[in-house]
């Protein structure tokens, strides 16, 4: 069998050699004389595995003491309505800086609980650029600001840290948490969905400043309680044992590689090139996203003609690269080059993305 370079969104790519181990553990984890998806998640093998996915994610980014670390279910969606609930008070504003489609998620998840001020919004330009920081209009009382770090589907990136002051900062990083060096205390809550740089669907990672953990926030139920789900070491309830595990060996992988400082670096070369190949390409390709915004992760881009669009699809599936479709949001096409896309497979977009445009320009 030939893998194909697969540029999905999420679920995304993920390392050869971790599904070669997880496939090599499935039937047997460690001599337990069954697979670690089989065991307890309160039994010492799987509190193993939860631990040291804990330990080597806080050494990947570098956490601190004074943050929590939760691996949850409900995607980043589900965090975005948790949120509101745990650290505002019921009418408490809550800042939002809109910048995308999952900007715009986050937003309607949290209106039904918090007064909901968008500080900044970048909709008016399709979704083009960031706000700078001057134009934002924040509360002064605001419970915390939200922001979506990377914009998966605009394909938009923070690539600096806004500074809001001693209000929380709370981000989405769904898209490119663990991509390079990151600051964690600079913010109040980071929260991500395991499937694009992480692991598999199916689990969530939360770090959330403890402090914010003693916030009253509003009438909900123990397990919408971030309290209650740090008490228990993130075990509530059963958690979804096998995504947990696959992150941990993400981790373990990355670590092995170098750590984040070794992937900012693939990650700034792989993009570039990309990025490299649209804008020589005279017009045949196009990415509408401001230069200095422009994502590392997701890099979206049309062709000069929509009717070439079904031809590039087939013909970049004919070589082995595949899920290059662009979100129905904004069509085109996109390519995802999380972590787990290997520097070889951009290279190979980008020689397929000349040869189509000498074939077809």
């Amino acid at each position: 069998m030939t893998r194909a370079y697969n540029f999905s969104a999420g679920p995304a790519t993920l390392p050869e050699s971790v599904l070669q181990q997880a496939q090599a553990e499935m039937l047997d984890w460690h001599g337990a004389g069954a697979s670690i998806v089989e065991l307890s998640h309160r039994g010492p093998e799987f509190l193993q595995v939860a631990r040291e996915a804990e330990a080597d994610l806080r050494t990947l980014m570098s956490i601190p003491d004074d943050y929590a670390v939760l691996f949850l279910q409900g995607g980043a969606t589900a965090q975005q309505a948790l949120i509101p609930l745990n650290i505002a008070s019921p009418g408490q504003k809550a800042d939002y800086v809109l910048t995308g489609h999952w900007g715009k998620t986050a937003i309607k998840q949290a209106k039904p609980y918090v007064d909901l001020n968008i500080a900044a919004s970048s909709e008016a330009g399709g979704f083009r650029d960031i706000p700078a920081r001057g134009e934002w209009q924040l509360s002064d009382d605001a419970a915390y600001v939200h922001i979506t770090a990377n914009e998966t589907i605009h394909g938009v990136e923070f690539r600096d840290t806004p500074d809001v002051g001693d209000t929380p900062l709370v981000a989405d990083f769904s898209s490119s948490i663990v991509s390079e060096p990151l600051d964690v205390s600079k913010y109040g809550v980071i929260y991500a969905g395991a499937q694009k740089n992480l692991g598999p669907v199916g689990v969530s990672v939360v770090i959330i400043r403890r402090d914010l953990l003693e916030c009253a926030g509003q009438p909900r139920a123990d397990i919408f309680n971030y309290a209650s789900h740090v008490a228990k070491e993130s075990m509530l309830n059963t958690p979804p044992t096998w995504n947990w595990y696959l992150a941990g060996l993400v981790f373990k992988w990355m670590l092995a590689e170098g750590g984040v400082e070794e992937f900012a670096k693939r990650n700034a070369r792989k993009s570039a090139l990309l990025y490299d190949v649209i804008d020589s390409s005279g017009g045949f390709y196009r990415n509408e996203v401001a230069a200095a915004v422009r994502s590392r992760m997701n890099v979206p881009f049309f062709l000069k003609d929509e009717a070439l669009d079904k031809p590039f699809l087939a013909e970049a599936k004919e070589a082995g690269l595949i899920s290059l479709k662009g979100h129905r949001a904004i069509g085109g096409m996109r390519a995802s080059i999380y972590n787990a896309m290997p520097e070889a497979g951009v290279q190979a977009l980008a020689g397929f993305m000349r040869d189509f445009q000498q074939k077809h320009g």
